[in-house]
């Protein structure tokens, strides 16, 4: 990213995913949303600074906490309010709420609920754009809880054997649930994970949008070279809960405070304005323009029919070419 308007735009995709988990949690507490609901809120640099970083030929996989990923890489607030409010018009019918947001035309393939599980998927996917000599690489957003899953040592090692072309995109966000990483994992340094696969990696700042944009495109171009995977940890902070029914007693309100003191929006809206030549009044048109958007979200959610009683037995099982299951 060097141009003020490339900043810009990563400054309003972050305001678009702030707004929209805010707006989130509101229609939860009403009891419109329903299920689990995991808040993306304080994370908003590594989604959108990993999407700037890779191309349209590029695969983006990750875990539950998933919204502002779904952004990121293009599906519009409208399609991810539907889904998560049970409607029709949602990415995957209202049937797969929160933990499962995926479109596969634009190459993002979940949403996955269960921790580790969508790992050996992103080395599936690596093997067959290797198998078929295509010039992409998988990235596969994961949690530091998901690093002591058996799913990430198979997935890591295989993937290093083979030197398929992904990015392990670790997110440290301190917390496996409410478990800290010291008290659940022998190495505090999710990086360090790698070096026992003989993995390049680094570890970069994830509340600095910029820095995970250069982060993501270096490893990024490691993996498309055919050099093998990379292992990028991203460390960053939830500013809410684990969930929203989290009561949070495991961290306290002023670790908590010391992190959003680094908010990752506010900082960059305030190097726009000293190091970018971007101006109040820009930033303030981009936040009314992101109100309008998310509001007209919530409308077209709440205003879509909800799933006809006989969508229940579509999709349950895929159609074989000669029209049988």
């Amino acid at each position: 990213m060097k141009s003020k308007q490339e900043f810009l735009g990563g400054y309003r995709r972050m305001v678009a995913i702030r707004r929209l988990e805010e707006k989130s949690a509101e229609l939860y507490q009403q009891g419109k949303i329903g299920g689990f609901l995991h808040l993306y809120i304080g994370q908003e640099a590594v989604a959108v600074g990993m999407a700037a970083a890779i191309t349209k030929r590029d695969h983006v996989i990750t875990a539950y906490r998933d919204h502002g990923v779904a952004y990121s890489v293009g599906m519009p607030a409208k399609i991810i309010l539907a889904e998560m409010l049970g409607k029709a018009t949602g990415c995957s019918g209202g049937k797969g709420g929160s933990m499962h947001l995926v479109d596969p035309k634009l190459n993002f393939w979940g949403g996955h609920a269960i921790v580790g599980s969508h790992l050996p998927l992103a080395a599936g996917i690596a093997t067959s754009l290797q198998y078929q000599k295509l010039d992409g690489v998988v990235v596969c957003m994961f949690g530091d809880g998901a690093t002591n899953i058996g799913y990430f040592h198979e997935a890591l090692n295989l993937s290093k054997v083979w030197k398929l072309p992904v990015v392990w995109l670790c997110e440290n966000n301190s917390y496996g649930m409410g478990t800290a990483v010291d008290r659940a994992s022998a190495v505090h340094s999710m990086c360090q994970k790698a070096e026992g696969y003989g993995m390049a990696n680094a570890c970069v700042d994830g509340m600095d949008l910029e820095a995970v944009y250069n982060g993501v495109s270096n490893a990024a171009a490691q993996a498309r070279s055919g050099a093998g995977p990379f292992f990028l940890e991203v460390q960053t902070y939830r500013f809410r809960g684990h969930s929203m029914g989290d009561p949070e007693r495991y961290r306290t309100a002023e670790e908590i405070k010391h992190w959003q003191d680094g908010d990752p929006i506010t900082a960059l809206r305030k190097a726009i304005v000293a190091k970018h030549k971007g101006t109040e009044a820009e930033l303030d048109a981009l936040d009314r323009e992101v109100d309008d958007e998310v509001a007209a979200a919530v409308q077209f959610a709440e205003e879509s029919p909800e799933p006809a009683d006989a969508a229940l037995w579509q999709h349950v099982y895929s159609e074989s070419p000669n029209g049988r299951a």
